[in-house]
């Protein structure tokens, strides 16, 4: 493919020669800056090989580089041709700083204004004003300009998701939102999250992989109605009426249009979410930004009593076709029947297929055998799927889309005899995972500062992991859902009854093998605090999945781990138990017995 890249990096450079601009910068998002991005959006991928789910491009009249952070430094090497582009960290050489050393003063870098945020477009313009470089606005991406048999825009229909599961009407949500507007002192809001929309109208689509929203912007204003900017030909019969009353639908062409008729209009937005061309239209327009948050992003995270019911059941299926995985895949190694990566996610899928509510993966499966677990964001579709080894480390995660809940479980197994430092490697990501799971936190607490927790037993070692410990997940919606997430990164959002987030601590050691232990939990109100003085906050398992005790050093347990691990593998047994049968169900009570 190199070749082709090549190509297409000269093509680039003859428009940004016509554009006389001296740098372009490619992100991997497109205009709704979500995390998945359909496939005739992909133009990092086009233009780089590379299929991670972050980065930029920067192409220059003689060069080019890839920008990724921690997660890829190993996955970037493999896929992306090192003689066409240099190898460069977000963290440890931001893009505008490396574009300042590169170019010459009165340069000019540039950017589509639909694939960034408004944020990002004013601080980067700063930075790069510091060196007397100028950031454009290009009116056509050059991506777009030269992308020959660029894929069609999906078509799959824009269907109603019924009230019964969401636990509340549109209606109902557009009113809610409609006063946090009013409250924020503006008049309408500009809604550009693709799971916000779908949450407001209780619409979902399978227009996106594994994200069933519906790619469109939106307005909403501060008495509850709402502009929808959409394909409207994939509107099935009823939506209207199952949205009720105040929603106008209207193709996405009329987008720009509506923004420029904002004269005068306060209008909310989030300038760290929103791309920068809807905002610089509207003020362009006359229109007064008043900046602040999705409004739509809080509500939607905190799960009514509805939404977290179907987040139990649909956890409760999804736990017993992992566990029939799991069993199977023992059976396997048993038999001397060692399978490829890719057998083995196609394999867990077929679980998982025949389950009731079921739509989709929630994400492409990381199937990682051996070293490949290294690359924590491993995917065995990029290149020839490895076959398992005897005696190493098998990490899966996966998750499912069901109609009353979205799943993410990853769980690490031993593929015959593991070393001791493997033993003790996991180990210690339990013990961070239990303590994590354990925690009692007072309203107001971030998961910023419940991080370390999950991290304490291998800094006591020496050791860490480059991504977050915890991400939201939606409600038959994004695996990925803000703006809450445990991490060390600066993230001030409390977590809050009824937000979903994921406890997922790992440890990778590169070039030999990956660990990652990860349950779904849910915000709850503390039990059993006796005297407390503060109102308290604890987590719920949602997941409901064996660990491999086969690499727990049980010697490096305290008592109260130990206990920990008991009962969750008495509550596993008792929730999961009665959907298995046979020899799933002697698999599971030998998994889950007491250590």
């Amino acid at each position: 493919m190199s070749h082709t890249i090549a190509n297409r990096l000269a093509a680039i450079r003859e428009v940004m020669a016509q554009q006389q601009i001296d740098a372009f910068i490619i992100p991997r998002a497109d205009e709704y800056l979500g995390e998945y991005v359909p496939e005739h959006n992909e133009r990092l991928l086009w233009i780089s090989d590379f299929t991670g789910s972050a980065g930029h491009v920067v192409v220059l009249a003689e060069d080019a580089a890839i920008f990724v952070d921690g997660r890829y430094t190993v996955q970037v090497r493999q896929q992306v041709d090192g003689d066409l582009f240099s190898y460069q960290s977000l963290t440890d050489d931001p893009l505008a700083p490396w574009l300042a050393d590169k170019l010459a003063q009165g340069a000019k870098v540039g950017f589509d204004a639909r694939l960034h945020t408004l944020a990002w477009q004013q601080a980067t313009s700063a930075q790069l004003a510091k060196s007397g470089i100028q950031l454009t606005q290009t009116a056509v991406n050059p991506v777009d300009q030269v992308w020959q048999q660029r894929p069609a825009a999906p078509s799959q229909p824009i269907f109603c998701f019924s009230d019964e599961l969401a636990g509340a009407t549109s209606l109902a949500k557009r009113r809610q939102i409609a006063t946090i507007v009013a409250d924020n002192n503006a008049d309408m809001a500009l809604i550009t999250a693709l799971d916000s929309i779908a949450w407001l109208l209780n619409l979902r689509s399978r227009n996106i992989p594994r994200l069933p929203a519906l790619l469109g912007s939106a307005l909403l204003s501060s008495d509850g109605s709402m502009q929808v900017f959409l394909d409207v030909s994939l509107l099935e019969d009823g939506v209207a009426e199952h949205v009720g009353d105040g929603v106008e639908f209207k193709p996405e062409a009329d987008f720009a249009q509506a923004l420029q008729q904002l004269n005068g209009v306060r209008l909310l937005a989030d300038s760290n979410t929103s791309n920068a061309w809807s905002q610089l239209t509207a003020r362009e327009a006359g229109a007064e930004l008043v900046e602040g948050s999705d409004p739509v992003a809080i509500p939607k995270a905190q799960k009514n009593a509805v939404e977290l019911e179907g987040m139990r059941q649909a956890h409760l299926r999804d736990g017993a076709a992992v566990s029939r995985f799991l069993a199977w895949l023992d059976e396997q190694v048993e038999a001397g029947q060692l399978h490829d990566e890719g057998q083995l996610a196609d394999k867990l899928a077929s679980f998982r297929e025949p389950l009731p509510h079921y739509q989709e993966p929630s994400f492409d499966t990381i199937s990682a055998a051996g070293s490949n677990a290294a690359m924590c964001h491993y995917n065995h579709l990029n290149g020839t799927p490895a076959t398992l080894p005897m005696n190493s480390l098998y990490l899966v995660d996966s998750g499912g889309q069901y109609l009353d809940g979205t799943t993410d479980v990853t769980r690490t197994v031993a593929i015959g005899q593991v070393s001791a430092e493997q033993k003790q490697r996991v180990t210690l990501v339990l013990k961070g995972h239990i303590a994590l799971d354990q925690a009692k936190f007072p309203r107001g607490t971030s998961g910023q500062q419940l991080d370390a927790l999950a991290r304490m037993p291998l800094w006591q070692q020496g050791l860490d992991y480059d991504h977050g410990t915890g991400h939201g997940v939606g409600h038959f919606l994004s695996v990925h859902e803000g703006p809450q997430r445990i991490a060390k990164n600066a993230n001030s959002v409390p977590l809050l009854e009824g937000m979903v987030v994921s406890n997922e601590p790992g440890y990778y050691q590169d070039g030999d093998y990956g660990i990652r232990l990860e349950n779904l939990v849910a915000v709850r109100k503390a039990r059993s605090l006796a005297n407390s003085e503060r109102n308290m906050l604890e987590f719920e398992a949602l997941t409901l999945i064996p660990f491999d005790v086969r690499l727990i050093e049980v010697s490096m347990l305290t008592d109260s781990e130990r206990q920990w691990l008991n009962s969750y593998h008495q509550l596993v047994l008792e929730k999961i138990g009665p959907q298995l049968q046979g020899s799933d169900l002697a698999w599971l009570k030998q998994a889950t017995r007491p250590i």
